[in-house]
């Protein structure tokens, strides 16, 4: 039996990081790629071939027989596009080949990936280029591997067609401005600042065989009816519970093979619903960390499949409880690692924090409606306002602590209380040393101690464009606190005086972002409107807000967006939205007519046999017996007109552009389906359990050992 390696031992073993790159790179060579990774200078192509041949010969050596850049479209998942190591030279032999020009920039067809409209299906170059901040990583297969190399995806003009590009220019932004205002108070020996992310993944594992049966769950990976079983979540039995053995070994093989690439997961547990769990990889710079969510996500499917475990990434895969987010933490960290949201008992370094915190406060503020846009997809439709998802509604919470300073800011106390410890009243036990404030579920952007939480991206997104969405305000922020202190530094005043004035009088311009309380409330709704922080009522609504003009225009001047890259990233989240409902729809049609109808025909068939054969027999008043068969007939007769009215509704969306068809999908067919949903829910539970047609809740919501 093969020795079984540690997580020490094979970490990182499949990355061609830094490590790698010293150990098989000439001194000089690895210098110039240390100064391009980090933006000092371009990689000529003299050395793109050096690194191109020392990455081939260690992809080959790990067993990897092809290579492929790999980018990620505006579809929120990854694409790939292999080409082998092995070329045949000009006598037929077999050769080894991958050069600098091989590495730097690829030409994937861009005809069939989302680009707004702009191009058309004939129009199909486009442009992949190696991402030399993200290190390549080799995916081993039973007969080989694929060296996939990060890149951007560029249209022929020169257009984004991906999400990396936009985050890449959003984080620039950011990190350039952050730098700026260090220096302008004081921080000489910053080199750089880097904005750092991690991600909370929450998802759903089921029997997959099970799953399989059910057509929504295949084609759309939720479930569109279902009753609700007898015990759900209500209990709260399985939250952090021990962890089922067979879910116990998917975790295990997950987490080994994502140790490999790098990948460092640093929580497992169960969460709140029923078959629902969370993976937490350790925080790393903001670029490096959207492409191993993305790494987590392909190794997770990879690995269900294998494991004969059905994963659901949807934000809500079954009515009543709880979906599943993607909460998203976001801090920024300076050349020294010293984190720039972290509360200091110096005075100074107080001042700075917050400074940064009051210009995110001031970005969320001004641009939240960004935020809002980022998360407004057909899962979250679904998703947010309930079972511990935040509302739509873009708040911010700070804390007790944070909001009592931020009052005394007018004083210039810019002092935390010092913590204390808890006293349990145990001698046995260790002192626990408490957060200085609770943390509120019901807020989307909630300060928590050290970085600020975005907790409104649904789990089966990128995280890429809602961190593009909160670097790109923050950066705004950051510059316009900048100005402010370079104008009171101009009037003579300390540059630590001016910040603390800044800071005061950003807090007092983003005021009306900050909420303590219940987010959920009917009152805090009626508050948001007064403070202007309700501009969209739906989600088609929500995603028109990327072309706000105001937005528009913050985003085209920091370079993150050009305008008709932001429409164009309008048209693709519209097209998704309208095309994810539309997928619901027409499945719930077939499962009407393919089972539901017809089960409640079986049933309708036995009870009438059952009345014939025992026609004779005196039951009593029959009264109950008619009226629950008069019951099954008038529930048949309803869902089938409610089927050809759904039929109907759907022919009308051919004839309408992707808004129409959100609009009408949202207004119109969305509350049918919801009707069809309740009809079917209470069929089920009239209906024999050998006769209904798909697998129940029960039984879903089920896992053996």
């Amino acid at each position: 039996m093969a020795e079984i390696k540690t997580i020490h031992e094979i970490f990182g073993s499949m990355i061609f990081d830094r490590r790698v790159m010293r150990e098989k790179l000439n001194p000089d060579i690895y210098s110039q790629v240390i100064d391009a990774m980090e933006g000092r200078q371009h990689l000529s192509p003299e050395a793109a071939d050096i690194v191109a041949n020392a990455m081939k010969e260690w992809a080959v050596s790990k067993g990897a027989t092809h290579w492929s850049h790999w980018f990620q479209p505006q579809t929120e998942l990854t694409a790939e596009k292999h080409l082998s190591f092995t070329i045949p030279d000009s006598g037929g032999n077999p050769i080894e080949s991958f050069r600098g020009h091989n590495l730097s920039q690829g030409e994937p067809d861009a005809s069939s990936f989302p680009s707004g409209g702009t191009r058309s299906t004939f129009e199909a170059r486009g442009y992949s280029a190696w991402d030399i901040s993200s290190p390549a990583f080799i995916v081993s297969t039973p007969k080989g591997g694929t060296l996939f190399i990060p890149s951007v995806f560029l249209s022929y003009d020169g257009t984004p067609l991906d999400l990396k590009t936009p985050l890449l220019r959003a984080l620039d932004a950011v990190e350039s401005r952050a730098f700026k205002l260090l220096r302008t108070l004081g921080q000489r020996g910053i080199r750089n600042v880097k904005m750092t992310v991690g991600a909370e993944q929450e998802y759903f594992l089921l029997d997959r065989p099970r799953a399989q049966m059910r057509p929504d769950i295949r084609f759309c990976g939720r479930t569109l009816i279902g009753a609700q079983p007898a015990k759900d979540q209500k209990l709260d039995h399985h939250y952090m519970g021990a962890i089922n053995t067979r879910v116990l070994h998917y975790m295990d093989d997950v987490e080994r093979d994502l140790a490999r690439l790098g990948v460092s997961v640093m929580t497992r547990h169960n969460e709140v619903a029923r078959c629902q769990f969370e993976f937490a990889h350790l925080y790393s710079d903001a670029n490096r960390a959207c492409d191993q969510n993305q790494i987590l996500m392909e190794t997770m499917r990879k690995l269900a499949r294998q494991h004969e475990l059905r994963l659901l990434f949807h934000e809500k895969p079954f009515a009543g409880m709880n979906g599943s987010g993607k909460h998203t933490n976001i801090s920024l960290v300076d050349s020294e690692g010293r984190n720039l949201l972290k509360p200091s008992n110096s005075h100074r370094r107080n001042i700075i924090f917050l400074t940064f915190l009051s210009a995110a406060v001031l970005g969320v503020s001004r641009f939240h409606s960004l935020l809002q846009a980022s998360v407004a997809t057909s899962g979250n439709l679904f998703r947010l306002g309930g079972h511990e998802a935040p509302p739509s509604i873009i708040s911010v919470y700070l804390g007790a602590s944070l909001t009592d300073l931020i009052r005394r800011l007018d004083n210039e106390d810019v002092s935390l209380p010092e913590a204390k410890a808890m006293d349990l009243g145990l001698a046995k036990l260790p002192e626990i040393i408490p957060f200085d404030s609770d943390r509120n579920r019901t807020s989307p952007v909630a300060f928590t101690g050290d970085k600020f939480e975005f907790r409104a991206p649904g789990a089966s997104q990128s995280i890429a464009l809602p961190v593009t969405m909160f670097a790109s305000l923050w950066a705004w922020g950051i510059e316009q606190v900048t100005g402010i202190i370079e104008g009171k530094i101009a009037q003579g005043k300390d540059p630590i005086d001016a910040a603390l004035e800044a800071a005061r009088e950003a807090f007092r311009m983003g005021g009306n972002v900050l909420f303590e309380g219940d987010a959920y409330s009917s009152e805090w709704h009626e508050e948001a409107k007064r403070r202007g922080l309700i501009e969209a009522e739906t989600m088609p609504d929500r995603i028109d807000l990327f072309i706000k003009p105001e937005n528009k225009e913050m985003l085209a001047s920091l370079g993150v967006y050009r305008a008709h890259e932001l429409e164009n990233l309008r048209s693709v989240r519209m097209e998704s939205f309208a095309t994810g409902l539309e997928v619901e729809a027409a499945v719930l049609y077939d499962m009407l007519w393919e089972g539901v109808l017809p089960a409640l025909s079986k049933q309708l068939t036995l009870e009438r046999e059952s009345m014939l054969y025992f026609e004779n027999v005196d039951f009593g008043d029959m009264t109950p017996w008619r009226d629950y068969v008069g019951g099954l007939g008038r529930a048949k007769n309803a869902l089938i007109r409610d089927a050809n009215h759904l039929y109907e509704l759907k022919g009308r969306l051919s004839n309408m552009n992707a808004r129409e068809r959100s609009d009408f999908l949202t207004g119109t067919i969305i509350p049918l389906m919801d009707e069809i949903r309740a009809k079917c829910d209470m069929a089920e539970l009239t209906i024999a359990a050998d006769i209904w047609p798909y697998p129940i809740y029960r039984n879903l919501l089920s896992l053996s050992a």
